[in-house]
């Protein structure tokens, strides 16, 4: 193979790790363990703690003192992958598919609210709305289609609200985000062995938070809240390494990349109803527009110089045909005594992905939530929140082709998870 023909294998083994990047939708729920208890029902009308900063900032108007919450979740999930099935060439590619490709990962949270006086009340809050990890084992036998990806996305929110009165607020604040991204892939190299091609970069982008709360009756509270969408230019580069790069230069090849990737709106609508002293019932609906994501373009500097013949490698669009979706969840908390509250719910969640796009990335489909909690405060002061959940998804396939390399690869995965999350409130 000579140098122009070695030089236009490793830009096609770029362009392979480069797409797809997310294959499924990627928003995370765990900003709130209170809310986790009742499967996220009432989230944008319950306003419980500081953690409405997120759920909806209106409902700061009714926490009457300074409040701290500090929390995390730990989520631990599982993966069946069955009758899986891979080809090189159009031969068998051997390979494994042991399924354990998520490793446990902890989502942490912070929230402060500090009432001004009777109409407005400041608050911050810091917490992770995205984020993805899949780490598949070197001998996995679609590591061509993505071997490691990792997205997260941290965000900051100062925010303000301001009660019209004992009925009616609303809250507003800005989103100040940070995306890292990686992506690895392990590419064939055309029977001379494999090419390892690692995607990194980041970002910092602006968005906001708004909210309106409405006390409809005496005994019902109604929220909406609405979380834009953000929109990154990721920044970094890309690095190939392998018998592709050895036979070039006897190196690894480093190139810059940018990637442009948009986070979803969405709009949260629930209703929070006092039914007795002891029960409250929750119920919510969460609709995002996941389309918005239409498509994810990689830019390689440098690639297109490797040959006239790979011309255009250079940028390496997918389209995404995602589609916008709902999720629904009913919830109840039952006051035990003045110290103990007991919580449960139950949601459900659409995939905003179909079997044509999806990736071995994120081989996600719609789930089913099953959630319990509690909240146990000793002093007046001092609330302690647990809560866990059991996520489950309905099995889905898996189907990758590459015709320049002759890969593919099928398979049907099933998917569930736990999650174990506390956080602790402090009122001064």
């Amino acid at each position: 193979m000579n140098n122009k023909t070695l030089k236009g294998a490793l830009a096609l083994a770029v362009s392979l790790a480069s797409t797809p990047l997310f294959a499924g939708g990627f928003a995370l729920n765990e900003q709130s363990i209170s809310s986790m208890g009742t499967g996220y029902a009432g989230r944008s009308s319950s306003a419980d703690d500081a953690s409405t900063v997120f759920g909806n900032p209106a409902g700061m108007s009714r926490l009457k003192q300074n409040e701290v919450s500090i929390g995390a979740t730990y989520l631990d999930a599982k993966t069946n992958i069955k009758g899986a099935s891979s080809t090189q060439g159009g031969a068998d590619n051997p390979g494994t598919n042991k399924g354990d490709m998520v490793p446990g990962i902890a989502v942490p949270m912070g929230y402060l609210v500090t009432p001004i006086d009777e109409h407005w009340a400041f608050g911050l809050g810091i917490y992770a709305p995205f984020g993805l990890v899949t780490d598949y084992e070197h001998s996995f036998q679609g590591n061509a289609f993505g071997n490691k990806s990792k997205v997260q996305v941290i965000t900051v929110q100062p925010t303000v609200s301001y009660a019209f009165n004992d009925k009616v607020s609303v809250g507003f604040g800005p989103t100040f985000n940070k995306i890292n991204g990686e992506l690895d892939s392990k590419v064939p190299a055309f029977g001379l062995g494999t090419e390892a091609v690692k995607i990194k970069g980041d970002d910092t982008a602006t968005g906001f938070n708004a909210g309106i709360l409405v006390q409809a009756l005496d005994s019902t509270r109604v929220g909406v809240t609405y979380h834009s969408q953000v929109v990154y230019h990721l920044s970094g580069h890309t690095n190939a390494s392998g018998v592709l790069s050895d036979l070039l230069d006897g190196g690894s090849q480093r190139y810059d990349a940018k990637l442009n990737v948009t986070t979803p709106s969405s709009v949260d609508f629930s209703v929070t109803h006092q039914l007795t002293d002891d029960w409250t019932l929750y119920v919510g609906s969460t609709y995002t527009r996941w389309s918005q994501l239409k498509k994810i373009t990689v830019n390689n500097t440098g690639v297109s110089d490797i040959t006239s013949e790979l011309a255009g490698l250079d940028s390496i669009t997918e389209q995404q045909h995602w589609h916008d979706t709902w999720s629904h969840a009913i919830g109840a908390a039952y006051r035990v005594n003045k110290q103990l509250v007991l919580r449960t719910g139950f949601s459900v969640d659409q995939t905003p992905t179909n079997n044509t796009d999806r990736s071995v990335r994120i081989p996600t489909g719609d789930r089913t939530v099953f959630s319990l909690g509690a909240g146990w405060t000793p002093v007046d002061n001092l609330t302690f929140d647990v809560a866990y959940s059991y996520l489950k998804e309905e099995p889905i396939k898996v189907r990758q082709t590459q015709p320049a390399l002759g890969l593919t690869y099928d398979a049907k995965y099933e998917n569930s998870a736990n999650g174990f999350g506390g956080s602790v409130t402090y009122r001064f």
